[in-house]
């Protein structure tokens, strides 16, 4: 098969990867994902605690775990309201303040209450003349959701359009050079609109990463050097849309994501500003790869190029779409054999 090349995402790799190849794949130990999802994610939780709550009723002299639960209904929302993430685990906007609405509600009722005449319209505004109006300024771009960062924060957006493209992704490597723990890049914009179509249609989705395990061998002298096999651990995705501008992508363990769900702690997050697409043709990035998580820097990179093999489909990689497929649908024929060897070909 001839080689096909694909847009890669830039300054993503400047620095050498170890081949992600490996041949034997025989030693790979995986988990099945068909049924990946959410539900039962709450019995699975008081399964493992089940001693440390029944504990916890004897102390406070109650009955079960459900008046215990009750009795810390308060705490339990606190904590939960602060896990949660804008455009994942959270709506993009709050619900409108139950105290505005009741408000305005008893103002409107009190005024028709007290009056049985419709109050006078309003006087008309005096419009100014033509030579008197102000200049139109263009719209103010919409404020983010709290917690979700845009370019803005970033750069000087209405500066930085000025520049070359060069010259604005020179800046963006300047701006995180200084984090070791950061991933920067630019992608150009037909690669960032094929990524965002399919992201938008398979949220989520599972990705290898290779792993060294130590191996026992029998009879083996303890001067020997440990004898290792190739593995792979299972990675969950999610994107996420939480501003027009914005998408960001959370990665976080397989193992994690089942015991946890929708409280699972990513180890790395990534975040997509489309602010420039279309006056500079590029899309910006930057992410942070959370220490003492079990991932490394060169191990993220990995996932990300990963992740772009499978969501930017050529014409030569059908069968990495159809496992998109397949996985989004919850089909049984979903193999984590054939998603080894699709991440392992090299486009």
């Amino acid at each position: 098969m001839a080689a096909h090349r694909l847009p890669t995402i830039r300054h993503l790799l400047r620095q050498p990867l170890s081949n992600p190849r490996y041949t034997q794949r025989r030693w790979a130990q995986v988990a099945d994902v068909r049924y990946l999802a959410t539900h039962g994610t709450q019995e699975r939780i008081l399964a493992k605690y089940k001693s440390k709550l029944e504990t916890k009723v004897k102390e406070h002299g109650l009955k079960d775990v459900s008046e215990l639960k009750e009795a810390y209904k308060d705490r339990i929302e606190r904590l939960r309201k602060e896990a949660a993430v804008p455009g994942a685990t959270a709506p993009l906007t709050p619900p409108p303040s139950p105290t505005a609405s009741s408000s305005s509600n008893t103002s409107s009722s009190s005024s028709s209450s007290t009056s049985p005449w419709p109050s006078p319209p309003p006087p008309p505004t005096p419009q100014a003349s033509p030579q008197a109006s102000p200049p139109k300024t263009p719209s103010s771009p919409t404020p983010p959701p709290p917690g979700v960062k845009t370019l803005h924060s970033f750069l000087d957006v209405p500066k930085v359009s000025a520049l070359p493209q060069k010259e604005v992704e020179a800046l963006w490597r300047l701006r995180h050079a200084s984090n070791p723990q950061s991933l920067h890049f630019s992608i150009p914009t037909p690669v960032f609109t094929s990524l965002l179509q399919n992201a938008r249609q398979h949220p989520a989705f599972v990705l290898p990463l290779p792993r060294q395990v130590p191996m026992d061998v029998p009879d083996a002298s303890p001067l020997d050097p440990p004898q290792t096999a190739q593995a792979a651990e299972l990675h969950y995705l999610q994107f996420a849309h939480p501003h027009p501008q914005t998408t960001t992508l959370l990665f976080t363990t397989l193992a994690e994501f089942k015991l946890r769900g929708e409280f699972a702690s990513p180890h790395t997050t990534l975040t997509f500003h489309s602010e420039l697409k279309d006056s500079h043709g590029l899309v910006l990035g930057q992410g942070t790869v959370m220490e003492n998580r079990g991932v490394s820097v060169e191990e993220a990179r990995w996932l990300v190029m990963c992740m772009q093999k499978f969501y930017v489909v050529s014409e030569e990689g059908q069968s990495r779409g159809e496992l998109l497929d397949m996985f989004t649908r919850g089909d049984g024929g979903f193999k984590v054999e054939r998603l080894l060897e699709e991440a392992e070909k090299i486009v």
